[in-house]
């Protein structure tokens, strides 16, 4: 499908097309009962904590914190994607329904010097644990849940009136103080506050607020952005100490399936590189026609120079899980990304799900090959898609069919 020129599997919703809003994400969205529980706009409730700006109409924004009128013991998994592995698409979509994303319109360098109120929403989101919020509301903007290729589905919206914090956030001292050094530039404070094992969703979330960076420079980042930007800025810095790694010895092949997302993950002796690979099958939500599309964005040893425009943010997603797992094996390797994506994957959920099943695949015992040729056949063996498609975009795969000037001596 195309639109004003723009094939839809490479805009992915992101309106590249010049459209206002995604037609296709558009078409899944799902009305919730939310707000049928709330009585004069307005309610005492819950917040994971949770935290949404948006992009449109940048840098005038709406940050929204996330919160509902029920008391769940489960409310804390409710923004928690990393630990959502396993779960059901409509377990994932009844919790996100549940959660109102009351938004206030305002300009991103309000995060220089916050309001009273924008200071309680940066101290939820730095929160370890469920918070009780007042939320008052002035409006009803949407009573839908929608979907978004890189970020979690976000609930039904309405206009914030008033936000308050009913009790004190506990927040964990280096969060606290790391957000609280207006010298330190933002990466050296996602990659400190990373190696303190915080999450990377809180990252996503800080970053979001506002709550990094030198002083002059601290303004609130769009969501969409701040996932990509911590995947991005998390695995490059482990990228970097990888490569003094011991290169792996054989080839190893990694496998999981999620919510009919089907990954091969294939390690590859030699010095680091990575690419991902994905197959979008025919007559499915984003690909009409008969053929499978390809999708694939590559790296060498020297890294990338651009955006991974084709495969996006699932790139830096999947980069994020392969470089942990060869950071704490201590190797460096090749590395290729087969995802071949289902006509069952109908809602897009975002791209915390790449990351997770790449994660989940590393957890697993792989299975090892003393022959490229063999791996591949397997990997074809077990898709749909043929294996030819595969090696036919990668360019992984045809730099190691091109002679080395080694070949000659």
């Amino acid at each position: 499908m195309k639109v004003n020129g723009i094939e839809c599997i490479s805009c992915k919703g992101r309106l590249l097309c010049g459209l206002t809003s995604c037609k296709i994400l558009d078409s899944h969205k799902r009305k919730s009962k939310i707000f049928s529980e709330i009585k004069n706009n307005s309610f005492e409730g819950s917040s994971p904590p949770g935290l949404f700006v948006s992009w449109n109409n940048y840098p005038n924004v709406s940050i929204a914190p996330l919160s509902s009128p029920f008391f769940s013991q489960e409310i804390e998994f409710f923004d928690e994607p990393e630990k959502w592995f396993g779960f059901s698409s409509e377990k994932i979509i009844e919790m996100r329904e549940s959660l109102i994303q009351s938004g206030k319109k305002t300009d991103v360098f309000s995060a220089l010097n916050p309001s009273r109120e924008l200071s309680e929403i940066q101290e939820s989101v730095m929160a370890v644990s469920p918070l009780n919020v007042s939320v008052e509301l002035n409006k009803i903007l949407s009573d839908k849940i929608s979907f978004d290729f890189l970020s979690v589905p976000s609930g039904p919206k309405a206009e914030l009136k008033k936000f308050s914090l009913n009790e004190n956030p506990k927040i964990p001292k280096k969060v606290d103080y790391i957000t609280s050094d207006t010298d330190l530039l933002s990466t050296k404070g996602l990659e400190e506050l990373y190696d303190s094992n915080v999450s990377v969703n809180s990252l996503q979330k800080i970053l979001s607020a506002g709550l990094l960076g030198l002083k002059k420079k601290r303004k609130l980042v769009p969501t969409r952005w701040s996932i990509t930007a911590v995947d991005d800025t998390i695995s490059k810095k482990l990228i970097e100490k990888i490569k003094y790694f011991k290169e792996t010895d054989f080839i190893q092949l990694f496998q999981a399936n999620y919510l009919d997302n089907h990954f091969f993950v294939l390690l590859l002796p030699g010095s680091w590189s990575f690419e991902q690979l994905e197959a979008w099958k025919a007559d499915s939500v984003w690909v009409q026609g008969k053929e499978t599309k390809i999708m694939a964005d590559f790296e060498s040893f020297k890294g990338r120079k651009n955006y991974a425009s084709d495969v996006s943010g699932a790139y830096y997603a999947s980069r994020l899980a392969v470089t942990e797992f060869l950071f704490e094996k201590r190797r460096q390797s090749k590395v290729i990304v087969f995802r071949e994506i289902g006509q069952e994957y109908s809602l897009s959920l975002g791209v915390w799900l790449i990351r997770e099943t790449v994660r989940n695949a590393l957890k697993k015992k792989p299975l090892r090959f003393f022959d490229l040729d063999l791996a591949l056949t397997y990997i074809g063996r077990k898709l749909e898609t043929p294996i030819n498609l595969f090696k036919r975009e990668s360019k992984l795969l045809d730099s190691l069919n091109q002679k080395k000037i080694s070949d000659y001596f």
